[in-house]
């Protein structure tokens, strides 16, 4: 079943602007705040083909144009491959290539460019500004038949070069208040209790305050909290709502994801009950 995703008035005016300048739209938030979700929902409302290029450590801004396979040319050529005349056989298209093809106005998600080395958004900046290529081992130019429109995201993990940031329209997706984060979880089960609903954010909440706190819990994890809590059907005065410092919330392992986060929540149990008893 298709979930709604949920876009705050910002979010649609950062959309809109990127389109209008024809510029990539660069998306930041806390891990977990829907950055690549963006993508799928825009190419899906819109009805434009999805690209999605999925950045890691060991990507090079090469391979998101094309490759060329030497290794198999010269294995072709040894087992006397009649292939290995084209060289055109052995270029390997990228995904901005195939975006480039495209019959119609594509989404390109580009997705945690922060996790390559440094220089491969610069080493992107005249293919996305130009909206073309060259191949230089068949030297031909690759164009852009309709320009896609990029979305970017970044977990912040690095700092991106300035002139990369010049090319982007930039948005900071805020963290769900209250009000919003209800829609959200409304779109992921609409058949919640109420009172289940207002307790469990009230926890949730409460916890990302907690002074200390190594990863605060993201709106992902409150999903995977509250499917859980749905899926045990939990009444909502199990949760502890009220005595959040008293007692570890039922199922935390879905909102704590590491052992300092949960020793530091038990250490703060452990000195409320010391305060209480004195």
């Amino acid at each position: 079943m298709s979930v709604e995703y949920i876009r705050t008035e910002a979010l649609e005016q950062a959309i809109n602007a990127a389109r209008t300048l024809s510029r990539p739209l660069l998306i930041k938030g806390e891990p977990g705040t829907g950055k690549t979700e963006l993508a799928l929902d825009v190419a899906k409302q819109a009805g434009m083909p999805l690209y999605q290029w999925h950045i890691k450590s060991t990507t090079r801004a090469q391979q998101g144009l094309y490759e060329y396979d030497a290794v198999s040319r010269l294995r072709d050529s040894q087992l006397g491959d009649e292939r290995v005349k084209d060289i055109s056989n052995y270029i390997v298209k990228g995904v901005l290539w195939e975006a480039f093809e495209s019959p119609e106005t594509a989404v390109v998600l580009i997705d945690e460019i922060d996790k390559a080395d440094i220089e491969f958004p610069n080493d992107l900046l005249q293919e996305i500004d130009r909206m073309s290529f060259d191949v230089y081992e068949t030297k031909q130019t690759v164009s852009a038949t309709h320009r896609p429109l990029v979305i970017i995201t970044s977990n912040n993990e690095k700092e991106l070069p300035d002139a990369f940031l010049r090319r982007c329209f930039f948005h900071y997706i805020e963290f769900p208040d209250r009000s919003t984060m209800e829609r959200i979880v409304h779109a992921h089960h609409p058949n919640i209790k109420k009172d289940l609903l207002n307790k469990a954010l009230t926890v949730f909440f409460d916890l990302r305050e907690l002074p200390g706190l190594k990863k605060k819990p993201s709106t992902s994890e409150l999903l995977d909290w509250l499917k859980l809590l749905v899926a045990d059907d939990l009444p909502a005065d199990a949760l502890g709502a009220d005595e959040l410092r008293t007692v570890l919330p039922k199922l935390h392992g879905a909102l704590l994801k590491n052992e300092q986060d949960v020793h530091l929540f038990e250490r703060l149990v452990f000195l409320h009950r010391q305060r209480s008893r004195s």
